[in-house]
């Protein structure tokens, strides 16, 4: 475990409070995964949001009956910190058994607390589950599926090298794989996603950003840590003109996280893949 973190909540056990107490989010430095991509805070090649799901929001209303909700938190990646995952399903928690006015309460503490952590503006949206229930969340927008390549593949330790481009016109496209694993830097406890790169340039050979991803199989690194290496390295070896990376990672506890970068545009709807 990195001494760097081994001192946060997700490298220790820990007590599960359940009265509001916003002293339990957990910042972690942008700059410190940056720096080994070369990345400059104030000179970020890309723009972008971790989008997160809360799917276990709860709250006593101001005559004790449990209220129940769903939550969108968007944390924009020009913030100074991102907010340690286990630190905010904590601080998520500590609402169970605190009374409020009513949703906006709420929203306004979640709003302000978030923000303080992340160093920067974190936006919040509240759904009740009726409301949930309406909305179309499977994600079935499309793409080229790269899983479905017959491939040899021997390399599980990354290696930006294997990606490539092929000989053709400059086209644009969007190429899918739900095999996108890494690892938790802290607990070595495995990430699932789904990853989507969109990008206009010379064609990217997809057997290459298939082997490319199994490739971060065993790689350590938060969420929004890893998205960003992918972005960093795709444009490294492959120099497109415009390229989105979006990591549709599977949820623990309760939370899914969605880190989106782009140098062309903004994040679409955020729809639910089939395992989130």
């Amino acid at each position: 475990m990195s001494d760097l973190l081994k001192d946060t909540p997700l490298g220790r056990q820990s007590e599960y409070i359940d009265t509001y107490t916003p002293a339990l989010l957990y910042p972690v430095p942008r700059w410190d995964a940056r720096e080994g991509l070369e990345l400059e805070m104030d000179g970020l090649p890309f723009h972008g949001v971790d989008v997160w799901h809360a799917y276990e929001l709860s709250w006593l209303d101001a005559r004790g009956k449990p209220v129940v909700m769903m939550a969108e938190f968007r944390v924009p990646c020009n913030s100074r910190c991102i907010i340690e995952s286990k630190s905010f399903k904590l601080y998520l928690n500590s609402f169970a058994n605190s009374r409020f006015d009513g949703v906006r309460q709420v929203a306004q503490l979640l709003e302000k607390d978030l923000s303080d952590c992340a160093q920067g503006p974190v936006e919040v949206a509240l759904s009740s589950l009726e409301d949930a229930a309406k909305a179309p969340w499977i994600d079935t927008r499309g793409g080229e599926l790269i899983d479905r390549l017959e491939l040899d593949i021997n390399q599980y330790d990354y290696d930006p090298a294997l990606l490539a481009v092929e000989q053709g016109a400059e086209r644009h496209e969007q190429l899918v794989s739900h095999l996108l694993r890494s690892r938790c830097p802290v607990t070595g406890q495995p990430d699932w996603a789904t990853l989507i790169v969109r990008y206009t340039g010379a064609p990217i050979s997809p057997a290459s950003l298939l082997r490319y991803i199994v490739s971060l199989r065993n790689h350590e690194g938060f969420h929004e840590q890893i998205i960003e290496r992918v972005f960093v390295d795709v444009m490294a070896r492959c120099q497109p003109r415009q390229l989105t990376v979006y990591g549709r990672f599977t949820r623990r506890g309760g939370l899914d996280i969605n880190p989106f970068r782009s140098n062309f545009e903004e994040l679409p709807v955020s729809l639910r893949t089939v395992r989130q």
